[in-house]
């Protein structure tokens, strides 16, 4: 099962956050963080707190 996390009210265009987003969309959250990590975007900081939240969230409700 996907866990699942939102952000809202940040200010940053849906395109700048997508390009971000297509880089780790399918890949373990190891690999992840990893390309986040190294991403030199604005972008990537907000996707990287938002997967954070994500695991932290299947964590609570134990499903990984």
């Amino acid at each position: 099962m996907e866990a699942q996390a939102t952000v809202r009210h940040i200010r940053i265009t849906p395109r700048k956050a997508r390009q971000v987003v297509d880089l780790i969309r399918g890949k373990m959250v190891g690999d992840a963080r990893n390309i986040l990590a190294f991403t030199p975007l604005h972008a990537a900081r907000i996707v990287k707190k938002l997967l954070d939240s994500a695991v932290a969230n299947a964590t609570q409700k134990n499903i990984g």
